[in-house]
Parts: C-alpha cells; sequence; structure tokens
C-alpha cells in the first residue's frame, strides 16, 4: 500500500484507476491551458515568513462559512460527472465532507440526484445552480433543492457558454462513455472502475434525465444542454434567482472588481473568486492573483471564497492571507475520490488540513482566524501592473 502525503499522491493513482476521459475531463483547461496552469504555478511565488519562539499550542483550523462551523476554511466544489469518477461518487464525497466537518456543493451536472444525495446523507449540503434558458425546469430545480433542504444556493455566473475544452471535444466526453474501439481499450485498462459501475444504477445525469420532457437518454441531453447555457444572462437575472430561492446564496465565477460590488449589491452572502479552474476564459488572471484585489472592492461587505489552483494546506493559508474567508477544492479531491472512493476523499482533505495546521504554526499562529497577511512575502508586481 502506497504511503500518502500529499495531493499528488492522490493524483497518481487516480490516474491509473480512472478512465483517460474522465482524468482529462478533471485535469485540463480550455485552449492553451495557461490559466489552468497559472492557478497552480502563482501560488509558488507567494512565499511565507517562518517565525520562531511563539507558543505553537493549541492551534485550531476550525472556522465559519456563512454562519456554517467549519473544521478548516475549506469546502468541497461543485464538479459535474463527479458520479463518473468513481461510482456513486457525489454521495461518497458529500458523506467524507459531513465526517471530516466541511461543506459539499453538489454540481447541477451530477451524476447522483439531488434526491439521492439527500437520502444517503445526513448533513445539508449546498447546490450549484447553472443559469438555463429553460426557466421552467430552473423553476422546479430550485424547489428540489428546497425539498432536500440544502442550506445555500451557488450560482455560477461564469458558464453561459462553454469554453473550448480540446481533450473533451477529442475524447468524445459522455456519460456514460461512448464504446468506441478507443473507449474500450482504456476501459479494458481498468476493470476496478467498471466493475465499481456496473453495481450502480446512477450512471447519468440525475437531475436532468426524467425530469424535463423529451429528455429521456443522454443522446437527447447533449443536445439540450448545447442550447441551455443562458448567453443572455444579466445581473437582473441573478437577482430574479436569487429571490427564487430566498436563502443564502454564493456567487461563483467572480473574477473583476467590478462584478464583485455588483455581487453585493444584490445581496449575495459570499462570492468566489474563480475561472472556472482554467476551463473558461484562458488568458485570464489566475484565481490567487485577483483575490486582494477582489477582497479590497467587497470592503467586507460579504465574504470573499477562492477556488482555483489549491493543491495542499500551505495553498489555503495564503489564500487566507491574502483576505479569502475560505477557499473551494475541485480536482485535489476528486484526485482522492478517484484514486480510493470515500476514503480518498477524506486522505485529500487530511493531507490539506495537516499541512494547513503545521504551516500555520511554523508561521507563529495558532488560530487559523487570526492569519493575515503579514505572513507572506508577496512580489511586488504579483497582482501585474498593467498598461
Amino acid at each position: 500500500m502506497a504511503v500518502i502525503t500529499t495531493i499528488q499522491d492522490l493524483k497518481e493513482i487516480y490516474q491509473r484507476r480512472v478512465p483517460q476521459m474522465f482524468y482529462d475531463y478533471c485535469e485540463s483547461g480550455s485552449w492553451t491551458e495557461q490559466t489552468f496552469r497559472e492557478n497552480i504555478s502563482d501560488f509558488s511565488k507567494l512565499r511565507l515568513r517562518q517565525r520562531v519562539a511563539v507558543d505553537m499550542s493549541h492551534r485550531t483550523t476550525a472556522t465559519k462559512m456563512i454562519g456554517q462551523n467549519v473544521s478548516m476554511p475549506v469546502a468541497l466544489a461543485p464538479i459535474g460527472l463527479t458520479g463518473m469518477q468513481c461510482a456513486d461518487g457525489e454521495i461518497k464525497a458529500a458523506r467524507a465532507a459531513a465526517d471530516f466537518g466541511v461543506p459539499f456543493c453538489l454540481s447541477t451536472m451530477s451524476i447522483c440526484s439531488i434526491e439521492d444525495v439527500a437520502a444517503h446523507t445526513d448533513a445539508p449540503f449546498w447546490f450549484q445552480l447553472y443559469t438555463l434558458t429553460d426557466e421552467g425546469y430552473t423553476d422546479r430545480l430550485i424547489q428540489r433543492v428546497k425539498d432536500a433542504n440544502c442550506s445555500a444556493l451557488v450560482i455560477t455566473l461564469d458558464l453561459q457558454l462553454l469554453g473550448q475544452r480540446h481533450k473533451d471535444v477529442k475524447n468524445g466526453l459522455s456519460a456514460p462513455p461512448k464504446l468506441t474501439p478507443k473507449t474500450i481499450a482504456n476501459l479494458a485498462t481498468k476493470w476496478s472502475w467498471g466493475l465499481e459501475m456496473l453495481r450502480t444504477k446512477r450512471r447519468s445525469f440525475g437531475n436532468i434525465i426524467g425530469h424535463i420532457d423529451g429528455i429521456s437518454d443522454n443522446r437527447s441531453l447533449s443536445s439540450w444542454t448545447s442550447e441551455q447555457f443562458d448567453q443572455s444572462l444579466n445581473w437582473k437575472k441573478v437577482e430574479t434567482l436569487m429571490k427564487k430561492w430566498g436563502g443564502k446564496t454564493i456567487l461563483k465565477g467572480i473574477l473583476d472588481p467590478e462584478d464583485a460590488k455588483m455581487a453585493v449589491k444584490l445581496g449575495a452572502d459570499a462570492i468566489i473568486v474563480s475561472n472556472h479552474g482554467g476551463r473558461q476564459l484562458d488568458g485570464a488572471l489566475s484565481s490567487i492573483r485577483m483575490l486582494p484585489q477582489i477582497v479590497a472592492a467587497v470592503a467586507g461587505n460579504c465574504e470573499v471564497w477562492l477556488d482555483g489552483g489549491i493543491r495542499s494546506g500551505q495553498d489555503v493559508l495564503k489564500a487566507k492571507a491574502l483576505g479569502a474567508t475560505g477557499t473551494l477544492i475541485g480536482r485535489s479531491y476528486i484526485y482522492g475520490l478517484g484514486a480510493m472512493g470515500q476514503k480518498g476523499v477524506t486522505k485529500a482533505l487530511e493531507v490539506i488540513q495537516k499541512e494547513l495546521d503545521n504551516t500555520m504554526a511554523l508561521c507563529g499562529h495558532r488560530d487559523i482566524n487570526d492569519v493575515n497577511r503579514d505572513i507572506l512575502l508577496v512580489p511586488n508586481d504579483f497582482e501585474g501592473h498593467w498598461a
């Protein structure tokens, strides 16, 4: 049994175990993948200040995200197709998150449905909503979220149209995978994944199939989704969605200070600084580089979280030091899920928390809520000086 000490260790197991098309779906960005890469690499430009001869006993990483107690400032981000990375993946991830004391967010494009996850978990979870043109479906979806007692709605704003992801196009990404000669050859090497998939009934988009007239299988789904992202989305429509929901609302996909100010004006409880994991606008700045400007623009009027590029507890600490109230991890927990199922998600969270706790102490702090920019050495040009 391999000794797992980093998220990279989980990623290597994940790559061996999961079919190529689903690995590529997770581990890719749009176009040249510049933003996807810099989401990760820009964290390394921030250096840490070591402090000594300070009391490091009785440490805590516990805090709150939109009033919810969390064991560390981390939530599991909404990821489409999670149930294709591991059988019943959303249920397993939600259970691991609840046991660890961090929030889980279910994607509109999940394999396990809202009702499935609610029936197989005890803790309330969040739900991520795409802005779609089918208003009737959206209204029914919001009602289903209410019926499942979800505690917050995460509205994704940066997917009005789909970024070009070359690997997904070339792989013919689908759920379940289309059985082409190339796919069959790859699946033959992933027998443990295949055996688990054969044992579950959950192999298509549970929030969509059977919930829309005329959508009964994945062939009709693909044409529906290609037409459904609302390219006419504006702030008025966002406000309408927030009113229909009526509960705690998080706006995801903010990468500009002016958009952050609009989110505050609408009364968002939190905003997520995110470029969709580098999967939408390639060439945009990384989330961590944009974070300080957005924190300044919000001026404490709502919580600011960071999504994108987090692969360690040090990354979480750096985001916290630059003003983030919380963070979201996506690929980091997917690596664990694909590698070892629910235990793998738990292992990913353990790895991140241990490094967060240890690094925080070596920077001279005992409480994550007291961490600030003083622990960092930030390059003068980190946020960029643009003409």
